[in-house]
């Protein structure tokens, strides 16, 4: 086996939505996507208030990829026009395929707004390849539970969400086949990580820092890899927190206005009239 080497790494920039603290590691000036993976928002960490307005994520449609929510703090409802409804709490994931199209809203559950609290927040844009874009609507959602926390070689805590890692499987069955985890590493631990040859690795440190060799690797910054080995090492002297995937690049065009992601200016077209036609169905409740 061969160690990956780093290609570059960036840090996420402030995009703060109203008075919800984001930042953003992918889109930004010298990286537009880790092909499939499109786009990350970190909310937070942040404390909200006893009375407050909750996250701003009311009703909006989707269609051609796949949201993937990481709720690290706090609790986070979700309701969509296929009839999916849940409230997933710290730890856990929700996994949309929005596909042919879906409307939906994330929003602050009525507790969390009375009580207030911690709130930390990843999103997690997957895009679908072509013959996928018009696929049926589905959901996953996942407590904490649900999802297999596998003690790794070197004293690290891999959540392995979907794909597969030391002989075990995830919870979500992915439509093409993406592996993707939160690794917890303890100070003065270590993990080594499958990366294997020819997929793109999606590698994001959320909390603390870790090292990769005599790389130091800081909280909010997103690494490149090149496709030069199969594994990635690393150590975490002061711990750290990643969120860690990999898949198989699409290699198609990425065409996005907004909430849709497609393949050219005319599948956006036909997005926004199935929209404004209803095709989506009808809208959750905003609550």
């Amino acid at each position: 086996m061969t160690d990956r080497s780093i290609k570059a790494t960036h840090a996420a920039y402030r995009d703060d939505i109203s008075d919800l603290i984001t930042r953003r590691p992918v889109p930004n000036r010298g990286l537009d996507q880790v092909d499939p993976f499109l786009f990350l928002n970190h909310h937070g960490p942040q404390l909200y208030k006893a009375g407050n307005n909750g996250l701003p994520f009311g009703p909006h449609p989707h269609r051609g990829f796949e949201t993937v929510t990481f709720i690290l703090e706090g609790s986070l409802a979700h309701m969509d026009t296929g009839g999916h409804e849940s409230v997933i709490h710290a730890g856990g994931v929700q996994w949309m395929t929005a596909g042919s199209g879906l409307v939906h809203a994330e929003l602050s559950p009525p507790e969390f707004k009375r009580a207030g609290g911690d709130m930390e927040i990843l999103q997690l844009w997957v895009n679908l390849p072509p013959e996928l874009k018009m696929t049926t609507p589905r959901y996953t959602g996942l407590q904490a539970p649900d999802i297999p926390a596998i003690a790794a070689d070197g004293g690290a805590t891999l959540h392995l969400v979907s794909g597969e890692f030391d002989g075990q499987t995830g919870p979500v069955d992915s439509l093409t086949g993406v592996m993707m985890s939160m690794v917890d590493l303890p100070a003065g631990t270590s993990v080594t990580l499958p990366a294997p040859k020819g997929r793109n690795v999606f590698f994001y440190v959320v909390r603390g820092a870790v090292d990769i060799g005599a790389v130091a690797l800081e909280k909010f910054e997103l690494t490149e890899f090149k496709d030069d080995g199969d594994r990635i090492k690393v150590s975490a002297p002061q711990g750290g927190f990643l969120l860690y995937g990999h898949a198989d690049p699409i290699g198609a065009p990425v065409v996005a206005r907004g909430p849709f992601v497609m393949n050219t200016e005319a599948e956006i077209r036909e997005a926004i009239q199935d929209y404004q036609a209803g095709k989506f169905n009808r809208e959750p409740v905003n609550t």
